[in-house]
């Protein structure tokens, strides 16, 4: 016996009517997603696909925000346009929720820094390093992305760090990068790079307020560890 089509349910079972019934809150992950999906694939509907998909990310929203194109179309029933519809969906998120962090502007503390990139860092697959130029009073002036990296690192020329900083007339500067590995721990080479950004930096007047690894739910703080 063949499984069932979502036209074959209960119209009050199917996601769309759901929604337009009970609004999005009422629906589970798996249906939202099958929304996304349109479609399923031989035997499935987009509800058992879509479950599938959140499988692959252990059932955790912020793991799938991880998972990448490559990985999306090795389940059975994501094409093309499936998988870059997905990608598209999840980077809503991380904008929407990058918006949000940025009406805090003010630095005060690696945890401002966190609240304001950490929707942007925190779920990305690989590696980016930013930097955010700040005024005298430790506000905000302009968030810069200076590299990407892969999984394990971001290469990054300390004048593509300072540039912006220098042309800004920024009085200070906070470097923020994530590690997707969820582990904060500093590597050797982030140590490095926040000694040689300090001292290129206070040839310009600019302070080096901090270095701050996003990982998931935790960070690390250079400040914090009086490392800068």
């Amino acid at each position: 016996m063949s499984a069932l089509k979502i036209k074959d349910w209960n119209p009050a079972d199917r996601p769309r009517e759901k929604l337009l019934a009970g609004g999005a809150a009422a629906l589970t992950d798996a249906e939202l997603i099958a929304i996304l999906l349109r479609s399923g694939a031989a035997a499935e509907t987009a509800v058992e696909v879509a479950q599938r998909v959140l499988a692959l990310a252990n059932h955790n929203l912020r793991e799938l925000g991880k998972v990448d194109y490559a990985r999306l179309k090795k389940i059975k029933g994501i094409g093309d346009a499936k998988a870059v519809t997905l990608l598209a969906a999840l980077e809503l998120g991380r904008r929407r929720a990058a918006t949000d962090a940025e009406r805090k502007t003010t630095i005060r503390s690696a945890a401002d820094v966190v609240a304001c990139m950490g929707p942007r860092l925190a779920d990305l697959p690989h590696e980016e390093l930013w930097s955010l130029l700040l005024n005298r009073a430790n506000q905000v002036l302009e968030k810069c992305k200076i590299s990407q990296g892969g999984l394990h690192a971001t290469v990054t020329d300390v004048r593509l760090i300072l540039k912006p900083a220098i042309e800004k007339v920024a009085a200070g500067l906070v470097l923020v990068h994530n590690h997707p590995s969820a582990n904060p721990t500093p590597s050797p080479d982030d140590r490095l790079l926040t000694e040689r950004v300090k001292k290129a930096a206070e040839l310009f007047d600019i302070r080096i307020i901090d270095h701050v690894i996003v990982a998931g739910n935790d960070y690390y703080s250079f400040a914090e560890q009086g490392a800068v």
